[in-house]
């Protein structure tokens, strides 16, 4: 009975210690994922905006209200991918004009690394994009360097590079910045009249954007706590003259979406570091104390 119980002890402890590193370096890998059923609604602000308005034939100035709706497609998920769509509302506060516009994407991307993936109907406004770099998230285990981010408005990548450190509501993040270059996104025609000019009729222009946007990740989960965007959009006849401006604005994460963020990536690190540290200490812990309770009990003196 006694060199049974030694058994037992010594393989439990030996079970608890290989089983902590294969939590810590690879079940924690395979657990940590993005969901495939996220739902997240986030707002943001932009004062002073001005826009080109289609009911006004002018371009007005406003604060602008941004409502950003993202549903993951659990159906269209796989082993290593999830599906999300976002539908995004712009709301012009100071005039009244409400949905002045009104977008949507639908992405796929590495639930592991966040790096987008070319299926499942991926598509801007109905059109197919191919998806490169990272969509919504950073990977996890952050590092200080540059990334490909991808832009929905140019629809390409384009690198967003490390530049500090710091933290958002007293959470420790890392700061990349993306600058898109002047990228043509639509080309359209419009009156004349309305663009200035003095012929008569309708003409062609180009849509130009550039713009910086700013994210704030938490390093761990990957996981963006606040972003500010610069947008630039014009107008351009084919002649490359600039005739109007079509959006400009720079658009900030509301306090609670940010602090709504911040609670979620506080709630991912904690899980992860749960995964990675926690558990396999414990269980390392464990084992060792089983290993040495058989040990001593096989070295107990017998009647």
């Amino acid at each position: 009975m006694g060199r049974i119980s030694t058994l037992v002890l010594i393989g439990v402890g030996a079970f608890f210690i290989a089983l902590a590193p294969l939590i810590k370096f690879w079940a924690a890998g395979q657990i940590i994922a993005a969901p495939a059923d996220q739902y997240g609604i986030s707002r943001l602000h932009a004062t002073d905006a001005r826009y080109f308005s289609k009911q006004d034939l002018k371009v007005l100035t406003a604060d602008l209200d941004i409502i950003v709706t993202t549903q993951g497609d659990v159906k269209a998920a796989a082993e290593n991918r999830v599906v999300w769509n976002e539908g995004t509302v712009v709301n012009d506060i100071t005039n009244r004009r409400p949905q002045i516009d009104m977008s949507q994407r639908r992405s796929a991307f590495d639930k592991y690394t966040g790096v987008g993936v070319n299926c499942c109907g991926v598509n801007i406004q109905k059109t197919p994009v191919q998806l490169e770099g990272q969509i919504y998230k950073f990977p996890f285990d952050v590092e200080r360097k540059t990334y490909k981010v991808f832009n929905s408005s140019a629809q390409k990548a384009f690198d967003a590079r490390f530049v500090s450190e710091d933290k958002v509501n007293g959470l420790p993040v890392y700061v990349f910045e993306q600058e898109v270059p002047p990228t043509k996104v639509s080309t359209m025609t419009a009156p004349a009249s309305v663009l200035g000019m003095t012929q008569t009729g309708d003409v062609q222009v180009d849509r130009w954007y550039d713009g910086t946007t700013t994210y704030w990740i938490e390093p761990v989960s990957g996981a963006p706590v606040r972003q500010e965007q610069e947008r630039h959009e014009v107008l351009k006849t084919q002649d490359g003259v600039e005739r109007s401006v079509a959006f400009v604005a720079t658009a900030k994460m509301t306090d609670q979406t940010v602090k709504d963020l911040v609670s979620s990536a506080e709630k991912s690190k904690s899980q992860i570091n749960l995964l990675r540290n926690s558990i396999p200490l414990v269980l390392l812990i464990v084992g060792v104390a089983f290993v040495l309770a058989g040990v001593l009990w096989a070295r107990r003196p017998t009647a």
